[in-house]
């Protein structure tokens, strides 16, 4: 294909100013499209135009695909950007990129489609060898086969939607007794989420870790991989801190973690930027193969800090037909890197979604070391219709030691207030005496909880209501501006409540 020349982003938030970043960098123009919600957002800011395509529902705008299409056509766009999320992963949105003449800088419809359905994906590895969990795949679902099938694996057992991510609906089974009730429970809620009730069984791993591979792929055959992350510390069975390469990890199982990962990609004629999902049983040292996320994942930014490459630059040239830049062997790995996602959240209230304005804004200094991806400014309004992501603090240092240190010193020094976030709960994390060790595993979180949820008083603000804003915020000192918009100048006495909650904000009245 002729060079792309103008990219639409059918996404918003940190990943569309991302994109931006690096096409902007190649003299690429780049289209923004925003809902109602997000008029005044960073990426429609960042864009050289931008398209209204819907009302802040995301069904209803980054969601709908003809009002994309409609976009890219009205404004000459060669070629479209999924990001990650929305419509990244759907085979029927890339198909209509393609059919309607835009380069969908991304995989094949083929290997989204193949791929986004669980049982055939592991029908597919297993083909290819690529190593699965002991498990039934299979598409017959009647109950007493299914009781059969988890007999024969052994107990506690995974129950598995497949179709649908993010951990939602998956139940574990300890005993056959639990079986039945778990299984049409399971069914009913795949039914109802997801508009497909298949369920697959596997063994459940009782201390996993979560090791996922980054691989790449061009139009011409050539897959190479880039070598893995770390994605075990997870919340509600979401990665909160990812790190490049992953710890405690020998040459040898590395080497053939990539092996498998770049089996996989080759088993669906995969091209672009994908990463294959592993689970690896601790106590065997076993790894099986969980899922290929077809797209540009959040943590991306941990590969290239190790690898030294702009992977959204990869994408676009990929999608133009150009080679690989490199083969296996010639791939670098330096240092280690972290992400740490910075989210509006509450973290005592089970790490409950937050909404607000960020009336205080202050991310760490940028450096070839530090890098802040972020969607937000300073006065930017959190919305509910959206993942409540603040931004993504990514650390390189020459090692995983150098970069932890360097992690925590960025954390303290992250100033956000206005609305609750995770970032207390993030240093607790790094601080810990397991992780600094590289001892993780999916259920920390859980399995360090006394440690990990401390009182937590005082560690975060809520802006009240005006006249005051909360104007500074540097670790436990807190400095208010009066708002003069809102009454006349001069002197005046106030008495003010500061009231800790029990979620961990401060809630400042005015009582006179």
């Amino acid at each position: 294909r002729d060079e792309t020349e103008k990219i639409l982003i059918a996404n918003r938030g940190e990943i569309a100013c991302r994109i931006m970043r690096t096409a902007k960098k190649l003299g690429i123009q780049t289209v923004a499209v925003y809902s109602d919600a997000d008029r005044n957002s960073l990426h429609v800011k960042h864009a050289d135009e931008a398209v209204r395509i819907g009302p802040p529902a995301a069904r209803l705008s980054y969601l709908n695909a003809s009002s994309i299409i409609e976009a890219a056509s009205r404004t000459g766009a060669q070629a479209i950007h999924p990001g990650y999320g929305f419509l990244s992963e759907s085979a029927d949105f890339a198909q209509l990129c393609e059919d309607e003449g835009f380069t969908f800088i991304g995989p094949p419809a083929s290997a989204i489609r193949e791929m986004g359905d669980k049982s055939a994906s592991k029908r597919i590895m297993g083909a290819a060898g690529v190593p699965l969990v002991p498990g039934y795949h299979g598409n017959e679902q009647d109950i007493d086969l299914m009781k059969s099938e988890a007999d024969k694996i052994g107990y506690p057992i995974l129950i598995i939607p497949t179709h649908g991510g993010g951990g939602k609906g998956m139940r574990i089974v300890q005993s056959p007794s639990e079986f039945v009730d778990s299984f049409l429970g399971a069914q009913r809620g795949a039914a109802a989420s997801f508009g497909v009730d298949t369920i697959l069984l596997e063994k459940y791993i009782t201390k996993p870790r979560h090791i996922e591979v980054q691989v790449f792929g061009d139009k011409h055959g050539n897959i190479i991989h880039l070598f893995e992350r770390d994605c075990s510390v997870q919340r509600r069975h979401q990665k909160i801190i990812e790190e490049a390469p992953a710890p405690n990890v020998i040459s040898d199982f590395r080497s053939h973690l990539g092996q498998a990962a770049v089996s996989a990609a080759k088993a669906v004629g995969y091209h672009n930027a994908g990463t294959v999902e592993f689970i690896v049983d601790t106590l065997s040292g076993n790894f099986y193969f969980m899922e290929m996320n077809t797209r540009l994942q959040v943590e991306h930014p941990v590969t290239e800090m190790i690898v030294r490459q702009d992977l959204v630059e990869w994408q676009i040239r990929v999608a133009n037909g150009e080679f690989l830049p490199m083969n296996q062997s010639r791939v670098p790995l330096s240092g280690h890197a972290f992400e740490a996602r910075i989210y509006a959240e509450n973290v005592p209230k089970g790490f409950l979604p937050a909404t607000g304005v960020l009336h205080h804004y202050r991310p760490v200094p940028l450096s070839s070391t530090v890098r802040v991806e972020t969607g937000v400014e300073q006065g930017d309004t959190v919305s509910m219709h959206y993942d409540p992501m603040i931004a993504k603090l990514v650390i390189w240092g020459e090692n995983r030691a150098a970069a932890l240190v360097k992690l925590k010193d960025c954390l303290s020094k992250f100033q956000v207030a206005g609305l609750p976030t995770n970032i207390e709960f993030l240093l607790k994390l790094a601080k810990h005496a397991a992780f600094e060790k590289g001892d993780v595993e999916t259920h920390f979180i859980e399995r360090f909880k006394d440690e990990l949820f401390i009182d937590p008083r005082g560690l975060s603000i809520w802006y009240s209501s005006p006249p005051f804003r909360v104007h500074h915020l540097a670790r436990r000192s807190i400095e208010l501006e009066w708002d003069c918009e809102h009454y006349d100048s001069g002197s005046k006495m106030l008495t003010l409540s500061v009231i800790y909650q029990p979620d961990g904000s401060l809630l400042i009245e005015v009582l006179s």
